[in-house]
């Protein structure tokens, strides 16, 4: 049972981090950030930081792994913003 749960956490982290992949080549190709709303993406940012945390203090490696390319991602996307608005 443990590796179907383990498997479920891995799938829904693939799915939620690969989701922000389209938004980041576009505005990186673009250099447009104008639609996305700074104060959500910063929590967002911040959120997804708090979870990597979590994960690391509970040693749950999907939840890491997930979190840490998503921190990466999400993280690129707000430096865009900043930089170009």
């Amino acid at each position: 049972m443990t590796d179907w749960i383990a498997l479920l956490g891995s799938a829904a982290g693939l799915c939620t981090t690969v989701s922000f992949l389209p938004q980041l080549l576009r505005a990186w190709r673009t250099r447009s950030t104008r639609d996305i709303s700074l104060p959500m993406f910063s929590l967002l940012v911040f959120g997804i930081f708090l979870w990597l945390v979590y994960g690391v203090v509970i040693g749950d490696i999907p939840l890491i792994l997930a979190n840490a390319v998503s921190f990466c991602l999400t993280g690129s996307i707000l430096y865009l913003k900043l930089r170009h608005g």
